[in-house]
């Protein structure tokens, strides 16, 4: 049941069917939209005018957040900064709200021995992540969070999704594009998009904002492994692309071009916990002679019930600059100088 309401709303926010139900849904589902508009607007003036005040941290905070809800690709980019600050012997951490647990697991693995705090309040968990040895801090999905004032503000904007249209609720944005006025550099990310729908929404960026520097990536797939991290080869047979993101669907179509054939896809909603009952019906669901292929995200999820899940398969990606590399490393030189 939740897997098909997840699917019915991704469903409306793509704007995948028309129809009278799916129109008269829209519609009444616009004042509540303007409403959320209004109030994003006025508490973003009220930021910009003085009127609510900005914390500063004790060391220089990098945000990498985006203007949706999810799917844009933020956790491996805010993981590559993370790369980039240490590569200029910089010691960070990162300071996330803890939402989902997954995340947190994830820059652990990928960053062993950096500080990684949860904290709704991020002005209190930069300190602590300084209280760690932390000499700078990266903010994952920290755009919205402007109680603590940062000095670089990266937004990421997935291919995929393009710039904002409909808000929530009616959307799946969390601010209009409008709100790009307050970024400093933008990274474009792919997935299964093509080279040529990023360069599209590269020039979308730069038609509005013409001084502000874009850099465009792909999350590209990098091998399979098991659940726990160990290297495996690629899934044989009919597969089962299970995932709790932002934007399934870009996950499907990565485990079909990966493969070079289809996929069915089981959605749960971002960050889903995954229970026994879950695992049950994913087992369920894998096709006889099959293999379950999953998320890194999800992995961490579902580690604990390994032995229900044999032969599961992780699809993992890496970061691959595209274009724009040097902004991105001079950006990040001159707020941690």
């Amino acid at each position: 049941m939740r897997e098909r309401l997840h699917g019915a709303v991704l469903h409306w926010w793509n704007q995948e069917d028309s129809g009278l139900g799916w129109d008269l849904l829209t519609l009444a589902a616009a004042p509540a939209e303007w409403g959320f508009r209004f109030g994003v607007e006025a508490r973003s003036a009220a930021y910009d005018r003085g009127l609510l005040p900005a914390r500063r941290g004790p060391v220089p905070v990098i945000s990498v957040g985006n203007l949706s809800v999810g799917g844009t690709g933020k956790t491996p980019v805010a993981a590559h900064v993370m790369g980039l600050l240490e590569a200029q012997g910089r010691h960070p951490g990162l300071v996330a709200r803890g939402y989902g647990e997954d995340e947190l697991i994830l820059h652990n693995r990928w960053h062993p021995g950096v500080p990684v705090v949860a904290d709704p309040d991020r002005v209190r968990g930069v300190g602590r992540a300084v209280e760690e040895g932390a000499d700078v801090v990266v903010l994952d999905d920290g755009f919205q969070h402007r109680r603590l004032a940062r000095d670089l503000d990266l937004v990421v904007v997935a291919t995929e999704q393009g710039l904002p249209g409909r808000l929530l609720p009616r959307g799946p944005f969390r601010e209009p594009r409008t709100a790009l006025a307050r970024a400093d550099l933008v990274i474009v990310t792919r997935k299964s998009a093509t080279a040529a729908d990023a360069v599209a929404v590269e020039e979308e960026v730069r038609g509005g904002w013409p001084d502000l520097p874009v850099t465009r990536i792909r999350l590209a797939p990098a091998g399979w492994t098991d659940l726990a991290g160990g290297r495996e080869g690629p899934p044989e047979g009919p597969v089962l692309a299970v995932c709790s993101i932002g934007r399934p669907d870009t996950f499907a179509a990565l485990v079909e071009e990966t493969l070079g054939r289809g996929a069915d896809l089981m959605a749960f909603a971002d960050h889903h916990r995954f229970t026994e009952d879950d695992v049950a019906r994913i087992a369920g669901r894998v096709p006889e002679g099959g293999v379950l292929a999953v998320t890194e995200k999800d992995a961490v999820k579902l580690l604990p019930f390994d032995d229900s899940l044999p032969g599961a398969r992780v699809l993992t990606l890496r970061v691959e600059i595209e274009a724009g590399a040097e902004p991105l490393i001079e950006a990040i030189r001159r707020a941690v100088a």
